[in-house]
């Protein structure tokens, strides 16, 4: 079997919106200033994300040379969030009981004001993409997902995308997450000939950062197609370039 062609897009939730900017530019910030301290864990600065490049991945595609990207963005552009919300809504919801329909009811009509957006994030905590924690690469904070709507709305995108041929199959299944240190963006990070990968001890991170809240409640805007390697903006900040998006409306 021939080797996967790398990835050269994906399909994500970006987070930075003009709700959480905020809340993530304060919470990035002190959690650089803290880890990257030589008085406290010196993590290389490079290995910390800027903020202009967190998102939730729904999943990679291989355009080499951009064959097929217009019928992916053809395919984003198809999509109706709403609509895909309120199928796997209303597929939970026959589970429920008729007392707690009539309770939802009353509740819907006593509310007043702009509709709820469709999907709002909450990112607390960190965790560890490797299984030892005392040999880390990559740490990402994960989104709260009570009810698992987040979820199943992603697994939706991503399968839609797969059954397209548009996005490879995977053998795993998804993890939402939002990656806030990865080292291979530290330079110099080779180790001999083998090009080993440069881990942290993280346990100590991971024990303060644990229940830490990134952002809170923030509603998701958009569903986009970015192109991989994140670019220098004017700002100072990096971003990835995005081939397309839609609102979440």
């Amino acid at each position: 079997m021939p080797p996967r062609p790398s990835p050269t897009h994906f399909l994500c939730l970006p987070l930075v919106t003009g709700v959480s900017r905020h809340q993530l530019s304060a919470s990035l910030s002190a959690f650089r200033a803290d880890v990257t301290s030589p008085d406290s864990f010196a993590i290389p600065e490079q290995a910390v994300r800027p903020l202009g490049t967190l998102h939730l991945t729904i999943g990679v595609m291989s355009f080499p040379k951009d064959e097929d990207l217009e019928k992916a963005v053809a395919l984003l552009k198809t999509l109706v969030p709403r609509k895909i919300l309120a199928k796997l809504t209303t597929a939970e919801a026959t589970t429920a009981t008729a007392g707690s329909a009539q309770e939802r009811s009353n509740t819907t009509e006593e509310q007043s004001g702009p509709p709820p957006p469709l999907l709002s994030v909450t990112l607390k905590g960190l965790h560890s993409m490797q299984p030892a924690a005392s040999r880390s690469s990559v740490l990402y904070a994960p989104p709260v997902d009570n009810d698992g709507t987040l979820l199943r709305f992603c697994e939706h995108l991503r399968a839609t995308f797969q059954e397209a041929g548009l996005m490879a199959m995977e053998n795993r299944p998804l993890l939402l997450h939002a990656t806030v240190i990865n080292t291979i963006y530290v330079k110099g990070r080779n180790r001999g000939k083998r090009h080993e990968k440069l881990t942290i001890d993280a346990r100590g991170i991971l024990d303060r950062y644990g229940d830490f809240v990134w952002m809170e409640e923030v509603p998701v805007e958009k569903i986009a197609i970015c192109r991989m390697g994140a670019k220098k903006q004017d700002d100072g900040d990096e971003a990835y370039e995005v081939e397309a998006e839609i609102d979440l409306i």
